[in-house]
């Protein structure tokens, strides 16, 4: 039996974030280099709105992301 991320029990919507976040990653990892790029303009966008000023911050943050998409269970 196949399990869900969303159930629908007495009238209310869980959501089981422990498979939910397992999905995604495994999502990510299979899509690693489009992830790449989204990581990379959102780094773009975050160093465009402060003016640079977190820069280091940023590529640390980056590069963390990129690495942790590319590790396997």
């Amino acid at each position: 039996m196949k399990s869900r991320l969303f159930e629908l029990e007495n009238g209310e919507c869980t959501v089981d974030f422990k498979n939910l976040a397992a999905k995604a990653m495994d999502l990510a990892q299979q899509n690693a280099d489009k992830v790449d790029t989204v990581i990379d303009k959102a780094g773009d966008i975050i160093d465009q709105k402060t003016g640079g000023k977190f820069a280091g911050q940023v590529d640390a943050a980056q590069d963390a992301a990129k690495k942790a998409i590319r590790k396997e269970g």
